[in-house]
């Protein structure tokens, strides 16, 4: 990747993966920065400018390569590596991850769940049986583990968190509503499902 990318960019690189996918499927091998801009309501200046600043790509005047691009915005994302996923929370969203196709064909695999309800520990949830919680070290210690997805209540969230902290987990999905103090090496993408709704809600009213 080439020099500082903002966050703004950064969050929009699935958008442009998405669509890229999506052109692919249609057929589509080459396209403009004008024709993905309207596609995706950008202006092509946006286009130009978002793709340079994560290395170039493209010839003016022959625009994208779809599938090239694809590849190389998948390539900055770490997509073209497997990551293995554990889901800590065997609750409604925990089940509704670990059923999610998607993650897997994206290469983001589930490989295991832990709980501490006696009631969800030995369940089978879509092909992966629940495990206590209390062999989480055991297990993080003998199999390599890259995310750790958190859907516990939030009064628990920071310290299950530090506690994969300290076996070696970096990267934390966290759905509990708190936003996580990770040490420097660690990184976290918090999803507040209240907080988007509430977004929404203001929207709704500037309409």
């Amino acid at each position: 990747m080439a020099g500082y990318v903002s966050d703004a960019v950064i969050k929009r690189l699935p958008a442009y993966y998405r669509h890229l996918q999506e052109l692919e499927k249609e057929g589509v091998t080459q396209i403009s920065s004008k024709d993905l801009g309207e596609r995706m309501n950008f202006t092509a200046s946006q286009i130009r400018q978002d793709i340079n600043s994560f290395g170039g790509f493209g010839r003016q005047g022959y625009g994208y390569s779809v599938t090239g691009l694809r590849q190389h915005i998948g390539h900055v994302m770490g997509l073209d590596t497997a990551h293995r996923m554990i889901i800590v929370g065997g609750g409604n969203i925990g089940r509704a991850i670990a059923g999610s196709a998607s993650f897997e064909r994206i290469g983001f695999e589930t490989v295991a769940i832990f709980d501490s309800d006696p009631r969800k520990i030995g369940e089978e949830i879509h092909g992966i049986t629940v495990q206590d919680i209390a062999v989480l070290e055991r297990f993080v210690s003998e199999q390599p583990v890259d995310i750790a997805v958190l859907a516990v209540p939030a009064r628990e969230a920071q310290m299950m968190a530090e506690r994969l902290y300290a076996l070696g987990v970096k990267g934390f999905w966290n759905f509990a509503p708190v936003d996580l103090k990770l040490p420097k090496g660690a990184v976290a993408e918090n999803v507040h499902l209240d907080e988007s709704l509430e977004v929404l809600s203001f929207r709704i009213l500037q309409e």
